[in-house]
């Protein structure tokens, strides 16, 4: 049986988390949502805006305080943990890169926040270029980027720090469809040669096909 089909004893457990943002009424963003991801597996959530699928990626990786249930790593209760502290990585829809700084910059970035000595930063970053495709353009300004390149970079950038959960937010949506299809690709094989963890949120049925193991429709707040 493979690590996915099993009860995950390891990897990320959510149990019947509730999402709440203040307002006039309060608005539940998520609805008692339980699910587990298996380390080493990559999970889709798929639904239409407003559905709560940022809302729970957000409350999985430390943004966004749920109101109620937990959010636990190999049975470590992370409800309360700050974001710093959880050890996941984040991608973007936009990328979000450091426009001052070359590409190699950007993917260092983690890496010199962790206090990573140089030769061993060197050392992960030239790897990680070299695992998304953009071996030798270290010292390329990022502005100099086509926009596949640049989410191919930011991806290189949340791997750094080898972080123990992935979460990606609708991170092809801005590329146009053929680069949206080639790429979703090569975010998949990339997770898989890394051995990283990934949770998706996408509203396109194709790139959740490409890119997860399995797809979880939302609605309304919750699983369907």
């Amino acid at each position: 049986m493979s690590a996915a089909a099993t009860h995950a004893t390891s990897g990320l457990q959510v149990r019947d988390l509730t999402v709440t943002y203040p307002g006039r009424p309060p608005v539940e963003a998520v609805r008692g949502v339980s699910l587990e991801i298996a380390r080493g597996e990559i999970v889709a959530l798929l639904g239409p805006s407003g559905c709560g699928k940022s809302s729970l990626l957000s409350a999985v990786v430390g943004v966004a305080p749920p109101s109620a249930g937990e959010i636990r790593w190999d049975g470590e209760d992370l409800t309360r943990v700050p974001v710093h502290r959880r050890g996941f990585g984040m991608v973007f829809q936009d990328g979000q890169l450091f426009p001052h700084r070359t590409v190699a910059g950007n993917v260092a970035f983690g890496l010199e926040m962790a206090r990573v000595p140089r030769a061993e930063r060197d050392a992960r970053v030239a790897g990680l270029l070299e695992t998304v495709g953009l071996a030798g353009l270290g010292e390329r300004a990022v502005s100099e980027l086509s926009g596949g390149q640049r989410q191919r970079v930011a991806l290189a950038r949340s791997l750094a720090p080898s972080p123990r959960l992935l979460a990606l937010d609708e991170p092809l949506s801005s590329l146009d469809a053929d680069l949206r299809a080639r790429l979703g690709e090569e975010v998949r094989q990339i997770l898989r040669a890394t051995g990283t963890t990934g949770l998706l949120v996408t509203h396109d049925a194709e790139e959740a096909s490409a890119i997860a193991d399995r797809v979880l429709r939302m609605a309304d707040g919750r699983l369907v």
